[in-house]
């Protein structure tokens, strides 16, 4: 009962403390214990005021060479040896075996104390430990008993990952930070990501490396959490090289982003993985960062070749070739050259573009087809300086600069921008593109302007068809208004609400004539004028519809339907309407009435003559006619009315 006590205990401290700065408040820490038992409520209080007061202590002590304390989960009895045994350095093993837990073990308190000993200078690692040891147990037996400390030192838990013990790690993986530098965090992250990855992928991971400030002595508690993991891709036959390392890094620094969300540690993980053959073409180039890889990595899971890299470069067998020397001392050279090609470049191209692009766009909003490079500033000149006194000759001339600077970089005749003169054109072409963004404002209103122009005269226009159609065949301007509401309102052909969109266009024009014209008033404008147009234009093709059948004659002969068309002049004759392919004809309407010689014609050209009528017509049908059509359709055809 008791073990299990201690792990609820475990459980809700290390829920408390695993992120030190995400921690609940003390009135939620407060609301969360009162819903356990009461034995383990005081309890848990009990070993949190503990865990407190030790941890003051130590930091008051040692300070800056405490990296983390933590509190380990209550240990199986072979997991509890393991923890006696860390009490003893590395190097000195225990000759007799451990004896077996207590019963009063199981009340014990167990918490790791990690200790950086990078400066040590004084005393060896094991002289540094026993002390170290002696004087935290001490700490601990004031407080209590049962509290149980752990001493570890950096180098010994690095030694341990060295010599492919990799025990320690998942014992801290486990466990509840109380305080930490950054340390306790990164172990229990890379573990976590390790785990994952070498379920998935453990036939091809090589190594899988810390690096980075924490194990250079730099670590803070939001420092980035380095990695490196080496893939074999020596035995790779399905696919290439590239598309391994490609398919294999996108999977691992997913799972990255997944052991942050386990674990809720906000340190970015920042994941470098490299396929085998590259890490080694990098060794024999003597790339600087793999080199301090191989210095300062320490493996937390290596097949066996990581660790032989390493001591290789410690022992100084592995030496940059004299091939690599050469590209090293030439690559200041190189660098410096870059530096001017890419300060030529962002005068050449990137400045250039910046403001050739926009004042692009400008003249294709203004309605001008873009032109070329050389003629925009010129064109920009003339539009938006003199004709519509848009912009300043100062914005023009910003761009003419840039244009001639491109100019002479590229034909060679300037060899090379200084800093100052970057500057200067960065400045300049900030304000042009400000200005220019003005002037997209103030050419949007001018198009604004003119769309609702436009749209006046398509309404007028298409009110005046419709008011021809209905028999007024001239129509003042101002009479437009009353003649609508007394031919289309007032008979109901029109809805009372064109009638409105019309009246707000009037004033809208009237307004823009005294150029009083809103943006309010625009936007109304062209919400509405779209439903107008629409229903002007369905009402004269409805009316021209009725006209065009005041035009036919339909002729029934024998068991077919027969149709005339009888324009002005002209008379179109379709012998068979339900045919597919009707075949029709044409013939010209002499003075009496009657028709002259036929001839072939088609649907086509019959479409294109009814197109051409603008205005209904009246259309008389003489005797003469009948003869006509007895010699088309035969002398028992019928002439059906209201067909």
């Amino acid at each position: 009962m008791a073990k299990k006590d201690n792990k609820k205990q475990y459980n809700q401290v290390k829920e408390n403390n695993e992120n030190p700065q995400a921690a609940p408040q003390e009135s939620k820490e407060l609301e969360a214990i009162s819903k356990l038992p009461e034995d383990v409520q005081e309890k848990l209080k009990t070993i949190k005021t503990k865990l407190e007061k030790f941890q003051k202590k130590v930091l008051e002590k040692f300070d800056k060479y405490i990296v983390g304390i933590a509190l380990m989960p209550p240990p199986k009895p072979e997991e509890l040896q393991q923890l006696q045994q860390m009490q003893s350095f590395p190097q000195q093993p225990i000759q007799q075996p451990l004896a077996e837990p207590k019963p009063e073990d199981k009340d014990k308190i167990h918490v790791l104390v990690l200790v950086d000993d990078s400066d040590s200078r004084t005393m060896s690692k094991l002289e540094l430990k026993d002390k170290l040891t002696a004087i935290i147990s001490s700490i601990a037996a004031e407080i209590d008993t049962n509290l149980t400390p752990q001493t570890l030192i950096l180098s010994e838990l690095w030694q341990n990952c060295f010599d492919a013990k990799y025990e320690l790690l998942q014992l801290i993986a486990l466990s509840a930070p109380i305080h930490d530098t950054g340390m306790l965090q990164a172990i229990k992250i890379a573990e976590i990501h390790k785990t994952m990855v070498l379920k998935k992928f453990e036939k091809y991971i090589v190594s899988y490396v810390l690096a980075g400030s924490l194990v250079q002595g730099k670590a803070t508690p939001t420092s980035d959490i380095d990695v490196w993991i080496v893939i074999d891709d020596t035995d790779v036959k399905k696919m290439t090289r590239a598309e391994l390392k490609d398919k294999l890094r996108a999977i691992i620094i997913g799972m990255g982003i997944e052991a942050g969300e386990l674990t809720g540690i906000k340190n970015k993980i920042n994941i470098q993985v490299y396929i085998l053959t590259d890490f080694w073409d990098s060794l024999r180039e003597a790339n600087p960062v793999i080199f301090t890889l191989l210095r300062d990595g320490v493996p937390f899971f290596d097949r066996g070749i990581f660790m032989p890299w390493k001591q290789l470069l410690k022992m100084g067998k592995i030496k940059p070739s004299p091939e690599a020397i050469d590209i090293f001392m030439g690559s200041g050279e190189q660098v410096i050259r870059r530096v001017q090609l890419k300060l030529n470049e962002i005068g050449m191209e990137d400045i250039y573009y910046a403001l050739l692009t926009p004042s692009q766009a400008a003249l294709m909003l203004y309605g001008v087809a873009p032109p070329s490079p050389k003629e925009t500033g010129s064109l920009m000149r003339d539009i938006f300086v003199h004709k519509e006194k848009l912009l300043e000759e100062k914005f023009v001339k910003i761009l003419e600069r840039v244009v001639e600077i491109r100019k002479g970089i590229e034909h060679g005749e300037k060899k090379e921008l200084s800093g100052k003169e970057i500057d200067e054109l960065m400045g300049d072409g900030d304000k042009y593109l400000k200005r220019i963004k003005r002037l997209f404002t103030q050419i949007e209103k001018i198009r604004e302007e003119r769309e609702m122009l436009n749209i006046y005269d398509t309404i007028t226009t298409v009110v005046r068809d419709v008011l021809r159609l209905e028999g007024v065949e001239k129509v003042k301007d101002n009479e437009v208004l009353h003649l609508i509401e007394d031919k289309l309102v007032a008979e109901g052909k029109m809805p009372a609400k064109f009638l409105r969109t019309i009246q707000e266009l009037m004033k809208a024009k009237k307004d823009y004539d005294e150029k009083k014209l809103s943006k309010v008033e625009v936007e109304k404008i062209h919400q509405e004028s779209g439903a107008l147009i629409k229903f002007l234009v369905e009402h004269m093709q409805r009316k021209r519809v009725r006209e065009f059948e005041r035009l036919k004659v339909r002729v029934k002969h024998g068991s077919k339907f027969g149709e005339v068309i009888l324009l002005d002049n002209e008379a179109y004759i379709t012998y068979d309407m339900d045919s597919e392919e009707k075949e029709i004809s044409k013939a010209k309407i002499k003075e009496d009435g009657s028709l002259d010689a036929i001839e072939k014609s088609s649907l086509e050209e019959m479409e294109k003559a009814l197109a051409k009528i603008e205005a209904p017509q009246r259309t008389s049908i003489k005797e003469p006619i009948f003869e006509d059509l007895k010699k088309i359709f035969g002398k028992d055809f019928e002439i059906l009315m209201n067909y």
